[in-house]
């Protein structure tokens, strides 16, 4: 893939101070990340984790796409999964990331191509991630993992019957919000669901999903 393709407006905005700034406002430990999602949920981010990786051995390869700081990581990691990797487009995100989880392999790369062999990780996933890349640029990033991934596929999205667009903190073309699983499953035709939750905010009328995929025996 051209370099030049992963350049897009989004990619812009979230290598500049706009992503540093989100990094700021997102750098809580581990325990607060499960308080947020307690109060947001009723359960706590390792409670869900726990529920849709079960049947995934502790030393399987696990790649998170925009890893951020790498928070996510740092829970699996105390899960005691063992071999953890991410990528990262923000470069001050990227050094927090490697500064928590000195032993995980933490590069800088776009969804939209994975520096990776494929099918080099058992499993991927993506956390907040998809919302933020555009609907004409979701296709490549949906294949990138699905390229990447030789079992599973995780997500955690923002979930909408539809492709909906939301205003970000007073920015369009920031945030979308749709049925993530269900363009996995249409698209890739070896990919079925092992288990999906709605998860209904506590305090609002807003939606999200988790959802665990698979490649077909």
């Amino acid at each position: 893939m051209r370099m030049n393709s992963q350049i897009t407006s989004q990619f812009r905005k979230w290598t500049a101070d706009f992503g540093r700034e989100y990094t700021d406002r997102n750098n809580g430990t581990s325990a607060e990340l499960d308080e947020f999602y307690r109060m947001t949920y009723g359960a706590s981010r390792k409670e869900f984790n726990q529920r849709f990786l079960e049947a995934v051995p502790k030393d399987a390869r696990i790649l998170e796409v925009g890893c951020n700081i790498g928070t996510q990581l740092l829970v699996l990691k105390e899960m005691d999964f063992t071999d953890l990797s991410g990528v990262e487009i923000q470069s001050y995100a990227l050094q927090g990331a490697k500064e928590r989880l000195g032993d995980a392999q933490i590069l800088s790369a776009s969804a939209l191509s994975l520096p990776f062999a494929d099918q080099e990780f058992d499993l991927v996933f993506t956390s907040g991630v998809l919302i933020h890349i555009a609907p004409v640029d979701l296709p490549t990033a949906l294949a990138e993992i699905h390229r990447c991934t030789k079992k599973w596929v995780w997500g955690m999205e923002y979930y909408a019957p539809q492709m909906t667009e939301v205003v970000y903190r007073g920015n369009s073309n920031l945030l979308w919000k749709t049925d993530y699983s269900r363009l996995y499953l249409d698209t890739f035709a070896d990919l079925e669901l092992v288990r999906e939750e709605r998860l209904p905010y506590l305090e609002n009328e807003n939606v999200d999903t988790m959802f665990l995929l698979r490649r077909k025996l």
